[in-house]
């Protein structure tokens, strides 16, 4: 576990940013190509703003969505797949982008996703955590156990109201019930985990994170076993336990 902590969101964006590039670079020289597991929220707004300005050769670079709501058109201002393609994917010329559709043929769209993720280890995964310690939509108690690539899974009360919180919903019972989520033990076979988790609500998250014991209860707990897992914070994120001067 590896844990950087910046003065600004901004500044933990840019350095996120540049570990993410010089991940991607490594591997493109290594094997010729490189794979991204992506994640979304107003979480990664910096560092995704600051990635598609680092100097890659994006056409070599695969990206994959982490999670999507079930039954939401991608028109929707909540579509993570509208979230995807407005601040990155059309930003950079990709090789190949893997998207969740959530409002398509469920089983369909996980067996598609399941055969191209077999192809290839993701190289580097950039996965949030959430205000309840989630990673990904696996809310709390995770699912630690299941090989499956993606599950669909009931969002709960807290995942809710920081959708509302955000600004992607009116009220709690606009956002959908379920979604379709990577599982936690396929977010654990990126090769690097990089964590981008600023801002004072995540404080909490971040503390139980830490220095609770792995446990279902602490989704995000889970990632301080990941051998190459960077958590990247930012002034107000980190305040619990690193207040920065």
């Amino acid at each position: 576990m590896n844990i950087h902590v910046a003065k600004t969101a901004k500044a933990m964006g840019v350095q996120a940013a540049a570990h993410i590039a010089e991940i991607l670079r490594k591997t493109i020289a290594e094997k010729g190509s490189a794979r991204l597991l992506l994640s979304t929220g107003a979480s990664q707004f910096e560092t995704l703003a600051a990635l598609i300005k680092e100097n890659l050769d994006w056409p070599r670079v695969e990206m994959f969505h982490l999670d999507e709501y079930v039954g939401l058109p991608e028109s929707h201002k909540a579509s993570f797949r509208k979230y995807l393609k407005t601040r990155f994917v059309s930003k950079v010329p990709l090789k190949a982008a893997h998207f969740v559709q959530g409002d398509a043929d469920v089983p369909a769209v996980i067996a598609a996703l399941t055969r191209e993720l077999a192809k290839a280890p993701i190289d580097v995964g950039v996965i949030g955590i959430g205000e309840n310690a989630h990673v990904a939509f696996n809310d709390p108690p995770a699912d630690f156990s299941t090989k499956k690539t993606y599950i669909v899974v009931t969002l709960d009360k807290k995942c809710k109201q920081q959708q509302v919180g955000e600004g992607w919903f009116a009220a709690p019972a606009d956002v959908p019930a379920r979604a379709i989520t990577m599982t936690v033990s396929h977010i654990l076979r990126c090769r690097h985990i990089i964590s981008c988790v600023p801002h004072a609500v995540k404080a909490k998250a971040v503390l139980n994170t830490l220095t609770h014991t792995v446990d279902p209860a602490v989704p995000a707990s889970i990632l301080k076993t990941h051998p190459s897992w960077h958590l990247y914070l930012d002034a107000d994120s980190a305040a619990g336990i690193f207040p920065v001067k």
